[in-house]
């Protein structure tokens, strides 16, 4: 629950110090299956991402995000001279940005409007896309979770920006 918008710690909790820009993106077309990167992605609500195998889900992991930054830091972890985003089997990569702090908050990603419902746990695969201890490297730096709110079309360069309240857009 986040704390009332008039709140100091509200205040502060609305604050960026600038728009996040989405790096890369890729869909998930089966389980099993390589992921296929994108320059260009339609997200429609209750759907998710066209192309992605969990577009029709239950919406709340309609879109998958991984801040940029962090993918250093996973590699280090894992023992990895780097990791790509597509072992990682997020939708979209964004930097610039702090991904957690968009956790139930609204967010524009280019033309969608989109919900942070939770961070995105890793899961057992990444022992297999990392190596042994993946699981572990990527705890805490899983990225959120988001539901898509208003469809729309994002693009690699496009700016993510967080909004202020559910009131505006």
């Amino acid at each position: 629950m986040l704390p009332p918008p008039d709140s100091t710690l509200g205040v502060m909790m609305a604050r960026f110090p600038r728009a996040g820009r989405v790096d890369w993106i890729g869909v998930r077309p089966a389980r099993e299956v390589p992921m296929r990167a994108l320059d260009t992605a339609i997200a429609a609500p209750r759907t998710g991402l066209d192309g992605d195998r969990y577009s029709g889900g239950s919406g709340k992991r309609s879109v998958t995000l991984i801040q940029a930054e962090h993918l250093p830091v996973i590699a280090a972890l894992a023992g990895l001279p780097a990791v790509m985003p597509a072992q990682l089997r997020r939708n979209v990569v964004v930097s610039g940005l702090p991904l957690l702090a968009l956790k139930g908050r609204r967010f524009r990603l280019g033309g969608a409007l989109l919900e942070g419902t939770g961070p995105c746990d890793p899961c057992s695969k990444m022992e297999i896309a990392l190596g042994d201890g993946g699981y572990n490297a990527m705890r805490g730096h899983g990225g959120l979770c988001a539901r898509v709110l208003e469809g729309g079309t994002f693009r690699v360069g496009d700016a993510v920006v967080a909004l202020d309240d559910i009131g505006s857009q």
